[in-house]
Formats: structure tokens, C-alpha cells, sequence
């Protein structure tokens, strides 16, 4: 578009991002294999709204519902919105909403949906910062987003 490469998600009218805290303080992470970057990443649980002939309608509250119960095994009672913004505007039309989870309870097991093989990480709030160190300096790429997360479940 006027000389800009860029990409555009074809039927999906959002994108959540989940900042969920247990109830003992630990913020919930998945690490899973990303193609593009050719490595394992550490996210916050994340997903899309509408990108499917079922959930085509959905709101975001409903998406962020459904990812959470998928990638991690957690529900929660409430969802509050933090923040929205382009994650990468030099190069993508999405727009993410951070959302931020309140009241959860265990539900199942986690790990993603279909064909996703993802690991659920429950770190304590402060033990975060190192341990994302840590796994940055064992070769572990970490989503930025994480740490706008982490902000935002101490804020």
C-alpha cells in the first residue's frame, strides 16, 4: 500500500492479549515453537477474535474466554481491558488489546488447541524479571509483550 509491504489478518476483527495472575501471584505464560523467528517463545496467552466460522461473532471478552481456557487451563470470572495498540506498525494492520484477567480458577490442563503444543509457565510476580532472564540468556526469545504484562499485573 503506497510503497509499503505489509500484512493484514484476513477475517479477524481482533486480537487479545491476556495478562492473567493466579490467585497465589503467579503470572501465566506459554512458550511455544514460532516458525518465523525459527525458535521456542515465551508470550502471555493470546489469540484471535473471529478468525474462525464458530466464533466469527465473538467479542473479545468472549476470545479472551476461550484462549485462556485453552492455553493455559484457567478460566476467569471478569475481564478488564487495559491497553490497545499496534504491536508492530511498521509492518502489520493488527491491533492488540491487552485484557487483563480477574478471578481465576483452574479448569483442565492447557496447552493450546488443535495442532498448538504449547507449555504453561505459572511464575511468581517476583520471580518474573530473572526468570525471563534467565530463559533470554539460555536462547529463549521473549515476546516484548510479556513485560508490558508483567506491568500491568503490578501496576
Amino acid at each position: 500500500r503506497r510503497g509499503w509491504e505489509l500484512l493484514e489478518r484476513k477475517g479477524v476483527h481482533g486480537i487479545v492479549v491476556l495478562v492473567a495472575v493466579t490467585p497465589d501471584d503467579q503470572l501465566l505464560h506459554v512458550e511455544q515453537h514460532r516458525e518465523p523467528v525459527r525458535g521456542n517463545v515465551i508470550e502471555l496467552p493470546a489469540g484471535l477474535a473471529g478468525n474462525e466460522a464458530d466464533n466469527a461473532a465473538e467479542s473479545l471478552e468472549q476470545a479472551a474466554t476461550r484462549e485462556l481456557r485453552e492455553e493455559t487451563g484457567w478460566e476467569a470470572t471478569s475481564w478488564e481491558r487495559l491497553s490497545a495498540g499496534p504491536p508492530s506498525a511498521g509492518l502489520s494492520t493488527e491491533i492488540v488489546t491487552l485484557m487483563r484477567a480477574h478471578g481465576l480458577v483452574r479448569s483442565g490442563p492447557g496447552g493450546g488447541a488443535g495442532n498448538e503444543r504449547m507449555a504453561v509457565h505459572a511464575i511468581p510476580l517476583a520471580d518474573v524479571p530473572a526468570w525471563l532472564r534467565q530463559r533470554e540468556a539460555s536462547g529463549t526469545l521473549v515476546d516484548p509483550k510479556v513485560w508490558a504484562g508483567l506491568w500491568f499485573a503490578t501496576y
